[in-house]
């Protein structure tokens, strides 16, 4: 049995070679993400391994997982190690290779294997390593699984078991393409920019939608783990820039970007305006209500105000209920209120029947928009967000706040704002009309203009950010009623950007 994790190692040191490191705040809310080296090692991702196995057994279920591991020059490796881990703790492991989240998903309904862990590290710069993780399809960890698997695994509490073994699977990759496109197709003729960013997605998204019957221009598809550009990340300005200069340069009707595993995607229209992804989930609500009475919607906490006051929505009968950020938060909620879909401003949407399975997937959403297009004949992509109400919304800022302190800065914002809130308060020169404390604080006042403030559940950094129905000055000075707030906490770093 290994023995029990450390956190104080030094890498080029015997101890280092001997024992297993890993740094505690690695375990996140959600998923475990990590700096391969200084934060964990081998060793320690296979404690990481066995800790899992052991919950595995723990929570009942069958001893069976799905394994893959996403195109970085390091994520076999940790793979590996990682089953090496699993199959200590007498757990069968099913590894279907270079992959993506999605096809991850997949792979447990294909395979009918309840268990799935996906070595990834996103959309993260090289060097990070990460697991999503799941034991109920579609749903992945959440924080009372994270709190227990964390426990197991820094407390040495892991149990050896007979019975692990390996089985590598072929064939996925065409499973998971002949599932996802099969039977898709447009009347439309289209042209679609496939920006991959040079990661995982590149070995799945031209081919998929090229089996539609699209005209595919492909951008960075090559696999590259070096990311020589930019990191694989829709929501990042450097890769939506470069996505809307093809879309120009090729006159192309729409521009899809795929992150590091595929499970999200970012849109850039026909003109090459770059679309926020809660903008987009709006416009997919919309086209999606319209076929569905009494649609049943779920976005995060980031995202647009659209979602309950856009009148189209309301003339449709549809609800949004707002939840917390994260994939596994709002993937679970989706599925426990039977929303037809959930929206979260980072770019995961999910889809319910007939629509998708429940999970993450940039390719099952990147198909949802184009038949968005497909039943607008007469309309462009920047035509559909035209139609839109007009907002003035921000893009998510996120400045610097250790892991060990993030949390406990959150609070006391929240419980400044929850106060001003109860005492009948106003900010920007309004009545505060709702203090939301389901993730962060989302805080609204009377004209519709809100500010959010959270940890982030990933990285540290905290999460910004405002939005005005009314006007740019509104939102500008929301966010410097936030500044102003969070400057008078020294944990708080600069911010990657402001207004």
């Amino acid at each position: 049995m290994l023995p029990t994790p450390r956190a104080d190692l030094v890498p080029n040191t015997l101890e280092y070679e001997v024992l297993p490191q890993i740094k505690p705040t690695g375990f996140r809310e959600y998923d475990a993400r990590w700096v391969f080296g200084p934060d964990i090692n081998a060793l320690g991702i296979q404690a990481l391994g066995a800790g899992l196995g052991t919950l595995i057994h723990e929570l009942g279920k069958e001893p069976k997982i799905v394994v893959g591991h996403d195109f970085r020059s390091y994520s076999m490796s940790i793979k590996q190690a990682l089953t090496v881990g699993l199959m200590s703790a007498g757990i069968e492991v099913h590894d279907i290779g270079l992959a993506l989240s999605p096809v991850a998903y997949f792979a447990q309904f294909h395979l009918d294997i309840p268990c799935v862990a996906m070595v990834t590290a996103s959309h993260n710069d090289n060097g990070w390593t990460g697991v999503k993780m799941g034991v109920n399809a579609p749903l992945t960890f959440g924080p009372d699984e994270m709190g227990r698997l964390k426990e197991i695994v820094l407390t040495g509490a892991y149990k050896t078991r007979a019975g692990g073994g390996y089985k590598y699977v072929e064939g996925l990759r065409e499973a998971y393409l002949k599932d996802v496109t099969e039977g898709v197709t447009f009347k439309r003729k289209m042209k679609v920019i496939a920006a991959c960013g040079n990661g995982t997605a590149g070995a799945y998204a031209q081919e998929a939608l090229e089996r539609m019957g699209l005209e595919v221009v492909p951008m960075d598809c090559n696999l590259d783990h070096t990311f020589p550009k930019y990191n694989p990340n829709p929501e990042d300005m450097k890769m939506l820039h470069a996505m809307a200069d093809a879309v120009k340069e090729h006159k192309a009707d729409v521009a899809l970007g795929f992150d590091g595993d595929g499970d999200r995607c970012g849109v850039v229209d026909n003109t090459g305006e770059e679309i926020f992804a809660d903008k987009i989930g709006v416009m997919l609500a919309r086209d999606l209500s319209a076929r569905h009475d009494n649609a049943v919607f779920v976005a995060d906490v980031k995202s647009t105000g659209l979602f309950l006051t856009d009148p189209v929505l309301i003339e449709n009968g549809a609800t949004t209920k707002y939840w917390k950020t994260g994939h596994s938060y709002i993937k679970a909620y989706s599925n426990e209120i039977g929303a037809l879909a959930g929206f979260e401003k980072s770019g995961h949407f999910f889809f319910h029947k007939p629509y998708g399975r429940g999970y993450d997937d940039g390719l099952v959403a990147a198909i949802a928009i184009l038949r968005m297009l497909d039943n607008n004949p007469d309309k462009t992509m920047a035509d559909l967000l035209a139609d839109l109400p007009k907002t003035y919304s921000s893009p998510t800022m996120s400045p610097h706040c250790a892991d060990e302190e993030k949390y406990g800065v959150v609070d006391k914002i929240v419980a400044h704002f929850e106060k001003l809130g109860k005492e009948g308060g106003s900010l920007i020169g309004q009545k505060i009309r709702d203090v939301n404390t389901v993730n962060g604080v989302r805080i609204t006042v009377e004209d519709g203009t809100w500010g959010l403030v959270r940890a982030s559940s990933n990285t540290p950094q905290l999460v910004v950010v405002v939005e005005s129905p009314t006007s740019e000055e509104n939102r500008n000075h929301m966010f410097r009623e936030l500044e102003a707030v969070m400057s008078g906490h020294p944990e708080i770093g600069e911010f990657n950007q402001k207004l």
